[in-house]
């Protein structure tokens, strides 16, 4: 089979595609911003339209630069944040704001106004709870629901339709009202091994009434089907072919698993899913996302999952993770009030303001036995939107000890550089728990912004003690969102063997064992720093309001 396969990604604050040949070579790569709405502190809104608009305009842009007939692109893959879109009987936007602006129509990932909501659910005992590290998260579809149940409820109640973002692009798409096993399952407590719903945590909540009218979607597939082709309205809109094989859409995060761990098989004559479970992907951009296979279901208190089907067919997948990543690494820069300085010098040196923080701890280092000696008396905890994994503890907060007065560039590059370790500290505390629970990660195959910062991929593998493996394809998302393009279309008979087809490693950056004992000893402490925080959070308990 001849032809060409697009993945979209609906992130954060933009859309992209990305074309690829079958054998996973890009050929066209196009993004498009898309508005988020605060009309409160914790909220956080989108618009459908809008990006759907912004859909059509990257698919036709990469159609066009790639020069190729839009009826050769055989399948199309939309993986998106787990943000959830409401529309009403007529498939037309509904408010889901306080602002009662129907254009705003999606609750973000991001948004926390559903705080009680996930408590509530977290108190209930509910079985699904099992298979999300034992506790839902603000950023689920379920705390979000019984929110506008309890707040919104003429929304709730005149609701056709509620679908995961990615699930909404699938049935823009094809007209077909189809929900996906990764999206229903990891966001919304679907089980898919079972093929069926926790009742017991949908009534507790009173949000049961999705499942009426077949407003959660009328059939639930497996990653790597055809939701069907394109719609003649949907083909012109993004100019393609109604030919074109329209995959059951992914979660941005797993999506990217899909594009990075097919490396694990480089140079094999066919794909081994046991090589998969000595393999952990980390999508790193304004959150992160760890993702573990199995064969078997492993369950990892704090860590979301095991999911079955998340991210390929008859395996089982645990999700850990940081609320803030990338954003925290811009919070911290831009918020010192030497950051118009470091602006200037990343200028003046024709860098990003990442690198010229970079040259400065460099310049700091020059000298040590190993640069992260700098941080010897400066600890992060990064939790400053949250602990994500390996604790769920959407009330923590970030911490930093061992501050002084020193308000020069010297001393951001090192605040910087000390935020980048605790991300890293994060990301091995999240692998420690998941080796308690039977994984043995020897690599991580990373994708996101930060793997254009060569500070952090060093301070990760040192940290971990793991190899850290670039992919050939940097925008891993988007491919991963074309494999299942590319198979829904029939290119390939599975996902393994398109991942096997259109993968490939780039280089390895290997763990300094010099700093191995340094980094056991900062690690213990940002644990410790964690306990800390956690108990004086206890202490004043009970003086809130």
């Amino acid at each position: 089979m001849t032809g060409y396969t697009i993945g979209v990604d609906v992130g954060t604050a933009s859309a992209r595609a990305g074309l690829f040949d079958l054998t996973g070579k890009r050929l066209a790569l196009a993004t498009e911003p898309i508005q988020i709405h605060r009309p409160l502190p914790e909220y956080a809104e989108q618009s459908s339209e809008d990006i759907w608009r912004a859909v059509c305009t990257v698919v036709r842009a990469v159609v066009n630069e790639a020069r190729i007939q839009p009826d050769t692109v055989l399948g199309i893959g939309y993986d998106a944040t787990c943000s959830l879109v409401a529309l009403d009987a007529n498939d037309q936007p509904i408010s889901i704001s306080p602002t009662g602006d129907p254009q705003w129509n999606i609750i973000m990932w991001m948004d926390h106004r559903a705080i009680a909501e996930t408590e509530q659910a977290n108190a209930g005992g509910y079985e699904a709870l099992r298979y999300s590290g034992g506790a839902l998260s603000p950023e689920m579809e379920p705390p979000k629901l019984a929110w506008l149940r309890r707040h919104m409820p003429e929304t709730f109640e005149r609701a056709g339709k509620f679908l995961d973002l990615a699930d909404f692009l699938v049935y823009r798409s094809t007209g077909n009202n189809l929900r996906s096993e990764c999206t229903m399952g990891c966001k919304w407590t679907y089980l898919p091994a079972e093929k069926r719903w926790d009742m017991r945590l949908l009534q507790g909540l009173g949000i049961e009434s999705i499942l009426e009218r077949g407003r959660a979607g009328e059939a639930i597939l497996p990653l790597g089907s055809s939701a069907g082709t394109l719609t003649p309205q949907a083909a012109s809109e993004l100019g393609l072919s109604t030919r074109t094989q329209v995959a059951i859409g992914i979660v941005d995060a797993h999506a990217g698993t899909i594009g990075l761990l097919g490396a694990v098989w480089a140079g094999d004559p066919a794909p081994s899913l046991e090589k998969l479970e000595r393999a952990t992907a980390l999508i790193a951009g304004t959150s992160s996302c760890l993702m573990a296979l199995s064969r078997e279901p492993r369950f990892v208190q704090g860590v979301w999952g095991p999911y079955y089907g998340a991210v390929l067919p008859n395996m089982w997948m645990n999700e850990g993770g940081q609320s803030a990543a990338g954003a925290l690494i811009d919070y911290t820069l831009e918020h010192h009030r030497q950051y118009p300085a470091l602006e200037l010098k990343a200028e003046h040196e024709g860098v990003s303001v990442y690198e010229a923080a970079n040259r400065v701890v460099d310049q700091l280092a020059q000298g040590l036995p190993y640069p992260a000696l700098l941080t010897r008396h400066l600890h992060v905890l990064p939790d400053h939107y949250g602990n994500r994994a390996p604790y769920a503890d959407p009330h923590a907060r970030g911490v930093v000890d061992g501050l002084t007065l020193d308000a020069s560039l010297n001393a951001l590059a090192t605040l910087y550089y000390a935020t980048l370790q605790a991300l890293a500290y994060n990301i091995r505390d999240v692998l420690r728990a998941m080796a308690e629970a039977g994984y043995q990660t020897e690599a991580i195959y990373v994708t996101g912004g930060s793997v254009k910062n060569r500070l952090w991929l060093r301070e990760t593998a040192d940290i971990t003690g793991c190899r850290v493996v670039v992919n050939r394809e940097p925008e891993a998302v988007l491919l991963g969102s074309a494999i299942l393009g590319a198979t829904a279309a029939g290119a390939y008979p599975d996902i393994p063997s398109a991942m096997h087809a259109m993968t490939a490693p780039e280089f390895v950056v290997e763990p300094n064992p010099a700093a191995a004992e340094y980094h056991a000893t900062k690690f213990a402490l940002f644990r410790e720093l964690y306990q800390q925080h956690r108990a004086r959070r206890e202490a004043m308990r009970r003086f809130e309001p």
